[in-house]
């Protein structure tokens, strides 16, 4: 049996190996341009180089802000997830541990408005940001993102139906407010939840384009998703500069994924397990 189980893992490793290869090429045909010249790109941009150039990299830094843009990035990322968490999970707690009518109620609101799509409400946030000041200012478009806690509060409050409501009573008969069992006793049982929450979150606002076009029109509040779309010309394009600003913007990301993916797989398993 043992043996038929490694022969099932070794075909099925030889079946992935193709789609690795071609998840693969993109990012080799990045990686490839950014170390030649615009002339070898325009010629055969799958090819290796014939002189291995390194000076784009060095030309981004020179020429474009970036590391302002990634404190920009950093900041609204970090800023607007820790408070979507926070806020997602708060909410999540009172409707599932008091399921009164009202709270009904406030969850089908939510699911309503998780349903209707952000292009189609862009006037108006448009205009009520505009009235309220909050144009091109970071914190006015951390202030939009926290509309995310709503994803947040449907993935915390299907897992926090898992936990056995006997802890929070027990908590409660020794003399613990309700606030405290929340915050010593719920919160940390939701960490594998928490930290798949932050992932989903964090690559979605780090990678996003269309809020901060909108929403942001300085150059020092430039995001880097933005210094990438600012890098394209209006009649040419310098492929290797451009290619080498989205390597970039990319490698933060795909550190960050990298080290966080196995909590990805253990909140939903978890939550399943405990399901």
């Amino acid at each position: 049996m043992n043996g038929g189980t490694a022969g099932r893992k070794w075909l099925l490793d030889v079946l992935m190996l193709p789609f690795g290869l071609l998840t693969f090429f993109p990012f080799y045909l990045i990686l490839i341009n950014t170390v030649k010249t615009p002339t070898e790109t325009a010629i055969n941009p799958m090819s290796l180089p014939k002189n291995w150039d390194f000076s784009n990299y060095i030309k981004v830094f020179e020429e474009t802000p970036l590391l302002r843009s990634f404190g920009n990035s950093l900041f609204i990322t970090v800023i607007s997830v820790l408070l979507m968490v926070l806020i997602g999970a708060m909410a999540a707690y009172p409707v599932v541990y008091n399921p009164n009518r009202l709270n009904k109620v406030i969850v089908v609101y939510l699911l309503a408005g998780f349903l209707i799509p952000f292009q189609t409400t862009l006037i108006p946030l448009f205009e009520l940001m505009t009235d309220f000041g909050l144009i091109n200012k970071l914190w006015g478009l951390i202030i939009l993102y926290m509309g995310g806690a709503v994803f947040v509060f449907f993935l915390v409050s299907g897992y926090m139906r898992t936990l056995p409501k006997e802890l929070s009573e027990a908590a409660i008969i020794d003399g613990c407010s309700v606030w405290g069992v929340f915050w010593r006793i719920i919160l940390p049982l939701l960490q594998p939840i928490t930290m798949t929450s932050i992932i989903y979150q964090t690559m979605w606002i780090w990678n996003d384009f269309l809020a901060p076009m909108l929403f942001l029109n300085s150059q020092d509040k430039a995001t880097l998703v933005l210094q990438v779309y600012k890098a394209k010309g209006e009649f040419s394009v310098n492929w290797p500069l451009f290619m080498t600003l989205t390597v970039i913007v990319l490698v933060p990301i795909f550190i960050f994924f990298l080290f966080m993916q196995k909590h990805i797989v253990k909140g939903i398993v978890g939550g399943a397990i405990k399901g």
